[in-house]
């Protein structure tokens, strides 16, 4: 009885052993099968939708006014008003240069044109009971025209020993001293307009007709967690060819010790609703050099088309051409997805 039972544990484990092998080797002779099983990912069914459009792009802001200042004429400093840090009115005399040569020759221009106008007024008397002729008269009232022309040129010469400030702003740090040589391209100093802002910012050329003079605008900058207003002064009316995108320059409201001009800030700009908008996640774009693909999914194959996104959200991306509504999309494993390779899907992700 012993003997029978080990005899029949010996050949059902001889059966199992020739099942083991046999299934073995039909793997092993059919190579492609594995080939052939479809890879497994998870879909995303794509629908229009209501896109409350808010797009976030990139921005400086900047002084509303700012001069380098720089002297008309070269020559010796005698004379600087440049208070670092400081405010300063329209029309302060800010740096002297030398021009005493100019005011002795202004001061004998002044001279000459007074002994020429004292000559015009007797010859005038004399004119007029025929002391002198018409000629005579006319050529001494010419040389003190001359004379008075030559004093306003002279004038305009010693202006330009003189810089003063085009407008009311902040001084910004001088790079002269007194004594020292400058020439008309010698930066002086920086002034600002600093008591109000502009801020300088792109937008996709998509939404370059909704951007219009008067929109308003939030943003905010590093270092402070509060939102500054804005409104849009003025575009570029062209767009760049370069960035296909529409420049913008907007004036600041208010002013805060955490607005600096060339600070970088972050402008949120609300547009108009788009009821049919394509949303996709994120996942689901494969980046490329030159653009952007996705893979859809037709009849069990994979299909790489090209896509053309717009605004970006926290986890999806609006897709402005390449997708129509009812096409499913490989959202997982699109690192591992062949062209043409065949897919299943383990899921379809809510839209």
């Amino acid at each position: 009885m012993k003997n029978q039972i080990i005899s029949l544990l010996c050949l059902a484990a001889l059966i199992i052993e020739l099942f083991s092998c046999k299934n073995g080797s039909n793997v092993k002779d059919d190579p492609g099968k594995r080939a052939n099983t479809p890879f497994v990912a998870e879909g995303y069914i794509v629908k229009p939708c209501v896109l409350d459009q808010s797009i976030s792009v990139s921005g400086t802001l900047k002084p509303f006014e700012e001069t380098i200042l720089m002297s008309d004429v070269s020559g010796r400093v005698i004379s600087i008003n440049l208070p670092e840090g400081k405010f300063v009115k329209k029309g302060t005399l800010l740096v002297k240069l030398f021009d005493n040569d100019l005011q002795a020759s202004l001061k004998k221009l002044q001279t000459q044109l007074e002994l020429a106008e004292q000559t015009e007024k007797r010859q005038n008397e004399l004119l007029k009971v025929s002391g002198i002729s018409q000629l005579e008269y006319d050529q001494t009232e010419l040389q003190a025209k001359s004379i008075k022309d030559d004093i306003e040129y002279l004038k305009a010469q010693i202006s330009k020993t003189e810089v003063v400030a085009p407008f009311d702003g902040v001084i910004g740090l001088r790079n002269i001293s007194v004594g020292a040589q400058v020439t008309p391209s010698i930066s002086l100093a920086t002034i600002r307009m600093t008591n109000r802002l502009k801020m300088d910012f792109s937008v996709p050329e998509k939404y370059s007709k909704e951007v219009i003079e008067g929109k308003r605008i939030l943003f905010t900058v590093q270092g402070d967690d509060n939102k500054f207003e804005g409104k849009v002064m003025a575009t570029e009316e062209s767009i760049e060819l370069n960035t296909r995108n529409l420049k913008v320059r907007a004036v600041v409201d208010g002013n805060s010790s955490s607005l600096k001009p060339g600070a970088y800030a972050n402008v949120e700009l609300d547009l108009e609703e788009d009821n049919n908008a394509l949303m996709i996640p994120t996942q689901a774009i494969i980046p490329q050099e030159r653009n952007k693909k996705v893979i859809v999914v037709k009849e069990g194959k994979a299909i790489f088309v090209t896509v053309r996104t717009g605004v970006r959200q926290a986890s999806k991306i609006e897709v402005l051409d390449g997708l129509k509504p009812g096409d499913t999309i490989a959202t997982s494993g699109i690192l591992f997805i062949k062209p043409k390779g065949k897919v299943k899907f383990s899921k379809i992700i809510p839209n």
